[in-house]
Protein backbone atom coordinates (compact mmCIF):
# COMPACT_ATOMS: atom_id res chain seq x y z
CA UNK A 1 0.00 0.00 0.00
CA UNK A 2 0.91 3.89 -0.30
CA UNK A 3 -0.15 5.69 2.85
CA UNK A 4 0.01 8.97 3.60
CA UNK A 5 -0.25 10.92 7.11
CA UNK A 6 -1.48 14.53 7.15
CA UNK A 7 -1.91 16.62 10.54
CA UNK A 8 -1.07 20.05 11.73
CA UNK A 9 2.31 20.69 13.71
CA UNK A 10 2.51 19.16 16.92
CA UNK A 11 -0.24 16.46 15.96
CA UNK A 12 2.17 12.99 16.55
CA UNK A 13 3.00 12.13 13.09
CA UNK A 14 6.69 12.47 14.29
CA UNK A 15 5.92 10.26 17.22
CA UNK A 16 4.15 8.24 15.30
CA UNK A 17 6.80 7.53 13.01
CA UNK A 18 9.16 6.81 15.89
CA UNK A 19 7.13 4.78 17.10
CA UNK A 20 6.76 2.49 13.97
CA UNK A 21 10.68 2.75 13.57
CA UNK A 22 10.69 1.43 16.62
CA UNK A 23 12.77 4.07 18.35
CA UNK A 24 9.80 4.55 20.95
CA UNK A 25 8.03 1.58 22.98
CA UNK A 26 4.40 2.29 22.82
CA UNK A 27 3.08 3.28 25.84
CA UNK A 28 -0.23 1.15 25.71
CA UNK A 29 -0.45 -1.49 23.03
CA UNK A 30 1.61 -2.78 21.08
CA UNK A 31 3.09 -2.54 16.99
CA UNK A 32 2.28 -6.02 15.11
CA UNK A 33 3.93 -7.20 12.26
CA UNK A 34 1.84 -10.03 10.60
CA UNK A 35 0.52 -11.09 14.41
CA UNK A 36 4.08 -10.39 15.65
CA UNK A 37 4.99 -7.82 18.46
CA UNK A 38 8.22 -5.96 17.40
CA UNK A 39 9.11 -5.51 20.95
CA UNK A 40 8.49 -9.22 21.90
CA UNK A 41 10.34 -9.49 25.04
CA UNK A 42 11.52 -13.10 24.80
CA UNK A 43 12.70 -12.50 20.84
CA UNK A 44 14.42 -9.26 21.08
CA UNK A 45 15.64 -10.19 17.21
CA UNK A 46 12.18 -9.70 16.11
CA UNK A 47 12.88 -5.55 16.20
CA UNK A 48 15.81 -5.90 14.27
CA UNK A 49 14.34 -8.04 11.18
CA UNK A 50 11.36 -5.02 11.08
CA UNK A 51 13.83 -2.43 11.24
CA UNK A 52 15.75 -4.30 8.28
CA UNK A 53 13.22 -3.78 6.41
CA UNK A 54 12.97 -0.13 6.24
CA UNK A 55 14.37 2.86 4.89
CA UNK A 56 13.63 6.02 6.66
CA UNK A 57 13.64 9.46 4.38
CA UNK A 58 13.95 12.52 6.47
CA UNK A 59 13.34 15.86 4.95
CA UNK A 60 16.92 17.24 5.44
CA UNK A 61 19.07 14.23 4.00
CA UNK A 62 22.82 14.17 5.62
CA UNK A 63 25.55 14.09 2.31
CA UNK A 64 28.71 13.66 2.69
CA UNK A 65 31.87 15.22 1.14
CA UNK A 66 32.25 11.91 -1.26
CA UNK A 67 31.38 11.02 -4.39
CA UNK A 68 27.39 11.09 -5.79
CA UNK A 69 28.15 7.10 -6.11
CA UNK A 70 29.26 6.78 -2.44
CA UNK A 71 26.39 8.66 -1.34
CA UNK A 72 23.65 7.11 -2.91
CA UNK A 73 25.39 3.93 -2.22
CA UNK A 74 25.74 5.00 1.22
CA UNK A 75 27.59 2.96 4.35
CA UNK A 76 28.33 0.59 1.55
CA UNK A 77 32.41 -0.12 0.44
CA UNK A 78 33.78 1.76 -3.19
CA UNK A 79 34.31 -2.10 -4.40
CA UNK A 80 31.09 -3.43 -3.24
CA UNK A 81 28.91 -0.39 -5.37
CA UNK A 82 27.20 -1.82 -8.08
CA UNK A 83 26.91 1.11 -10.27
CA UNK A 84 24.60 0.58 -12.78
CA UNK A 85 22.07 -0.01 -9.93
CA UNK A 86 23.27 3.68 -8.51
CA UNK A 87 22.32 4.78 -11.97
CA UNK A 88 19.09 2.96 -12.60
CA UNK A 89 18.01 4.53 -8.99
CA UNK A 90 19.56 8.23 -9.58
CA UNK A 91 16.87 7.87 -12.61
CA UNK A 92 14.31 6.73 -11.02
CA UNK A 93 14.73 10.02 -8.15
CA UNK A 94 14.89 12.40 -10.83
CA UNK A 95 18.70 13.34 -10.01
CA UNK A 96 20.48 11.15 -12.75
CA UNK A 97 20.49 13.95 -15.29
CA UNK A 98 22.03 16.77 -13.02
CA UNK A 99 24.78 14.03 -12.00
CA UNK A 100 25.95 13.93 -15.64
CA UNK A 101 26.02 17.27 -16.16
CA UNK A 102 28.58 18.15 -13.42
CA UNK A 103 32.27 18.03 -13.93
CA UNK A 104 33.23 14.67 -13.42
CA UNK A 105 29.33 12.64 -13.70
CA UNK A 106 28.46 10.66 -10.86
CA UNK A 107 32.48 10.84 -9.48
CA UNK A 108 31.64 14.19 -8.77
CA UNK A 109 32.26 15.33 -4.90
CA UNK A 110 28.95 16.57 -3.49
CA UNK A 111 30.61 18.88 -0.85
CA UNK A 112 30.05 18.68 3.24
CA UNK A 113 26.02 17.91 3.70
CA UNK A 114 25.52 18.80 -0.20
CA UNK A 115 26.93 22.33 0.67
CA UNK A 116 26.79 22.78 -3.53
CA UNK A 117 23.51 21.57 -4.03
CA UNK A 118 19.66 22.34 -3.72
CA UNK A 119 17.79 20.88 -1.64
CA UNK A 120 15.60 19.89 -3.89
CA UNK A 121 18.76 18.05 -5.47
CA UNK A 122 19.90 17.05 -1.84
CA UNK A 123 16.27 15.08 -2.04
CA UNK A 124 16.33 13.46 -4.61
CA UNK A 125 19.74 11.87 -3.73
CA UNK A 126 18.24 10.80 -0.54
CA UNK A 127 15.45 8.93 -2.46
CA UNK A 128 17.79 7.50 -4.61
CA UNK A 129 19.89 6.70 -1.69
CA UNK A 130 16.37 4.65 -0.31
CA UNK A 131 15.54 3.17 -3.64
CA UNK A 132 19.17 1.40 -3.98
CA UNK A 133 18.99 -0.52 -0.39
CA UNK A 134 15.78 -2.32 -1.80
CA UNK A 135 13.87 -1.68 0.92
CA UNK A 136 10.36 -3.62 1.16
CA UNK A 137 8.87 -0.48 3.01
CA UNK A 138 10.25 3.47 2.71
CA UNK A 139 8.95 5.97 5.05
CA UNK A 140 9.18 9.70 3.47
CA UNK A 141 9.27 12.03 6.00
CA UNK A 142 8.60 15.34 4.26
CA UNK A 143 11.08 13.97 2.30
CA UNK A 144 9.99 15.57 -1.04
CA UNK A 145 9.08 19.60 0.42
CA UNK A 146 11.84 21.19 -1.42
CA UNK A 147 10.79 19.82 -4.87
CA UNK A 148 8.18 21.37 -7.51
CA UNK A 149 4.86 19.89 -7.98
CA UNK A 150 5.67 18.54 -11.60
CA UNK A 151 9.03 16.54 -10.00
CA UNK A 152 7.69 15.47 -7.24
CA UNK A 153 4.79 14.10 -9.25
CA UNK A 154 7.42 12.17 -11.93
CA UNK A 155 9.50 10.97 -8.51
CA UNK A 156 6.52 9.44 -7.16
CA UNK A 157 5.47 7.87 -9.86
CA UNK A 158 9.00 6.16 -10.54
CA UNK A 159 9.28 5.06 -6.94
CA UNK A 160 5.86 3.39 -7.59
CA UNK A 161 6.66 1.97 -10.91
CA UNK A 162 9.93 0.89 -9.36
CA UNK A 163 8.61 -2.14 -7.26
CA UNK A 164 4.43 -2.49 -7.08
CA UNK A 165 5.45 -4.78 -3.64
CA UNK A 166 6.87 -1.45 -2.32
CA UNK A 167 5.15 -0.27 0.89
CA UNK A 168 5.67 3.57 1.05
CA UNK A 169 4.84 5.54 4.38
CA UNK A 170 4.65 9.67 3.23
CA UNK A 171 4.08 12.39 5.56
CA UNK A 172 3.37 15.25 4.10
CA UNK A 173 1.93 18.84 4.63
CA UNK A 174 0.75 19.22 0.72
CA UNK A 175 -2.23 17.61 0.12
CA UNK A 176 -1.28 17.05 -3.24
CA UNK A 177 2.37 14.99 -2.41
CA UNK A 178 -0.87 12.49 -1.18
CA UNK A 179 -3.36 12.46 -3.58
CA UNK A 180 -1.92 8.65 -5.57
CA UNK A 181 -2.10 6.96 -1.90
CA UNK A 182 -4.29 4.45 -0.86
CA UNK A 183 -5.56 5.82 2.44
CA UNK A 184 -4.55 8.87 3.93
CA UNK A 185 -4.39 8.96 7.84
CA UNK A 186 -5.27 12.49 9.76
CA UNK A 187 -4.20 12.31 12.76
CA UNK A 188 -4.95 15.41 15.70
CA UNK A 189 -3.98 15.40 18.89
CA UNK A 190 -2.39 12.24 18.95
CA UNK A 191 -4.98 10.49 17.68
CA UNK A 192 -6.63 9.06 14.20
CA UNK A 193 -9.28 11.48 13.12
CA UNK A 194 -10.13 10.50 10.18
CA UNK A 195 -8.68 7.70 7.18
CA UNK A 196 -9.49 9.06 3.65
CA UNK A 197 -9.16 7.85 0.19
CA UNK A 198 -6.73 9.82 -1.44
CA UNK A 199 -9.03 10.48 -4.61
CA UNK A 200 -11.17 12.03 -2.01
CA UNK A 201 -8.93 14.61 -0.55
CA UNK A 202 -10.27 17.45 -2.65
CA UNK A 203 -14.27 16.55 -1.36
Amino acid sequence: EKIGVIGKTGSGKSTLIDILLGLIKPSNGKILIDGVDIHDPHNPKTLIKWQNLLTYVPQDIFLTDNSFIENIAYGIPLEHIDLNAVIRCAKKARIHEFINSTINGYETLAGERGIKLSGGQIQRIGIARALYKKSEIIIFDEATSALDNETESKVIESIRSENQDLTTIMIAHRLNSLKNCNRIIDIDSGKIKRIIKGEDLNK
